[in-house]
């Protein structure tokens, strides 16, 4: 029976030294403990490994706890606090809309006279209606103001002061017909950010920021379905930029040489003024690039070029650039004389002068030096010719102010500090027959300048985003404005209201309507934007 019970795992261990003989074969039975490595101490080990890990993380789990406790009950006690200041704060209002009730009670008494009586208002906690109280006040105000001579009232004062320049040539009855959107050009890789229509022909030119420029003939005839096939394509591609393109603009009234559109002048990043000749709109889109289109290279400026503008004979070019000045170009100086050492007969033009905001303008010599200071008033953004005064120029910055430059007398004769409020001023637009100045800028307003004096005769909340670009018709009657909230608005100047509004393009990178222009001749429209396209209403 002992040796029946006695476990066959504890067998004595060979004698040392080889065993003559076959090996006996393995006892039959349970495994043993060695082999398969648990045994009790090691079980009991791991168990208590675990369990104080388990009590550390527990610890752990507790000290959190505790402390977002501590976090949630301050910040109850905030939420009780400002609950009592905004019961505070009610009470003290209630207290003084209570004073104001009883104060205009006196009011009334004092102005119906001793022997007559008025029945008592109830009084009530509530919010208490001023408007008669105002429309009181108002009444007395304009008494007092003409007895002493000033007859305009003051509610609408600059809407008054804008009338008074618009409306005596303005056609003030109904606008104009509605605008519809007629085509979309959609050739561009990149955000189109700047367009200028061909003022002889019905053709658009466009600057996106893939480094390219496109010339579009808009009279192609379209199918009567939509297609992608049936889309305008562009007539010619002007490739040179090395960078994205943001400023474009062609020569006014420019009837073109030798079968030629006319000119054209582009600048972007690359901080390089291009003069490209516009080829005609008859061309194979297909052939080959001709070097000859560029005709002039304006250099100077050491950062990107973010505007152009022509005077109104075509002969000037006035540019904007991030390194804080503002220059005036002669592109056609010495396009004929000029050589590039490649044959092509390009032109560098010349630089006339440098404007530094207030500081005045310095006289150059054909070649412009590299560096210039910036301006007390930031970088410039945008700049125009202003037509009732040829001489004149005027140029929006990132500080808000709108400065008016005579080139005669070479210095900033006007300065306006609130051509865009406190933000920044995105393009300043100047009246073909008023002396009046129109300002876009990102606080969603447009505002109107008065050129003699600097002041703003009207402002007006515009768009839910950033005005970006602001375009007036040949009549300076309509106004086209583009928003970041990717909607175009039509506005009749007298009187000022919307007359239209139409969805343009879409957001991309937060950034919507990017440039809007109207033709100079012809009853059309266009507006560029983010989403890379161009569109053309009519």
């Amino acid at each position: 029976m002992a040796a029946e019970r006695a476990p066959p795992a504890r067998a004595q261990p060979p004698p040392p030294g080889p065993a003559p003989g076959p090996a006996p074969a393995p006892a039959a039975g349970p495994e043993p403990a060695a082999r398969t490595g648990l045994s009790l101490p090691g079980i009991l080990h791991f168990i208590q490994h675990e369990w104080a890990r388990f009590e550390a993380e527990k610890g752990r789990w507790e000290a959190e706890r505790a402390e977002l406790q501590a976090q949630v009950a301050f910040l109850q006690g905030e939420r009780r606090g400002q609950e009592s200041l905004k019961l505070d704060l009610v009470r003290r209002i209630r207290m003084l809309e209570f004073a104001l009730k009883q104060e205009r009670c006196k009011l009334q008494k004092l102005k119906l006279g001793p022997g007559e009586k008025r029945p008592e208002e109830p009084l009530s906690n509530g919010p208490v209606e001023l408007e008669g109280a105002w429309r009181d006040g108002r009444r007395l105000l304009r008494q007092n103001l003409e007895e002493l001579g000033y007859s305009d009232t003051i509610v609408a004062m600059r809407s008054r002061r804008l009338r008074a320049l618009l409306c005596p040539q303005v056609p003030c009855g109904r606008p104009r017909r509605s605008w519809s959107p007629r085509l979309t050009l959609r050739s561009h890789f990149d955000a189109v950010r700047a367009l200028a229509f061909v003022p002889c022909h019905p053709a658009l030119v466009t600057a996106s920021e893939d480094a390219t420029l496109k010339l579009w003939d808009l009279q192609k005839p379209l199918g009567p379905k939509k297609s992608a096939a049936l889309d305008v394509e562009p007539v010619y591609a002007f490739r040179g930029h090395r960078g994205p393109v943001l400023a474009v603009a062609v020569a006014p009234g420019d009837t073109g040489d030798s079968g030629d559109t006319g000119l054209c002048c582009s600048a972007g990043v690359d901080a390089r003024i291009r003069c490209w000749r516009l080829p005609g709109l008859d061309s194979d889109p297909y052939d080959g690039y001709d070097p000859r289109v560029l005709r002039a290279l304006l250099e100077g400026h050491a950062d990107a070029v973010w505007g152009l503008a022509w005077d109104g004979a075509g002969r000037r070019l006035a540019s904007c650039s991030a390194d804080g000045t503002v220059r005036l170009w002669e592109p056609r100086g010495d396009r004929d004389s000029g050589t590039d050492g490649t044959g092509t007969g390009t032109g560098t033009g010349s630089c006339l002068s440098v404007l530094h905001g207030h500081k005045g303008v310095t006289h150059l010599s054909p070649r412009c030096p590299l560096t210039c200071p910036v301006s007390d008033h930031g970088v410039p953004t945008s700049v125009t010719f202003v037509p009732t005064q040829p001489a004149h120029l005027a140029a929006g910055f990132r500080s808000g102010a709108t400065v008016l430059y005579d080139l005669e007398a070479t210095k900033a004769t006007l300065v306006s500090p609130n051509g865009g409020g406190r933000a920044q001023v995105n393009q300043v637009l100047a009246h073909p027959w008023q002396p009046l100045t129109i300002t876009a800028s990102d606080d969603g307003a447009i505002r109107y300048l008065d050129n003699r004096t600097g002041s703003v005769v009207h402002s007006v909340v515009a768009h839910l985003d950033a005005v970006t670009c602001l375009a007036l018709d040949s009549s300076g009657s309509v106004l086209m404005s583009g928003s970041h909230d990717c909607s175009l608005r039509l506005w009749h100047l007298c009187p000022l209201r919307c007359v239209q509004e139409l969805p343009a393009h879409r957001r991309k990178h937060h950034e919507a309507v990017l440039a809007v222009a109207f033709h100079p001749r012809r009853p059309l429209g266009a507006s560029a934007g983010a989403d890379g396209l161009a569109k053309v209403f009519v």
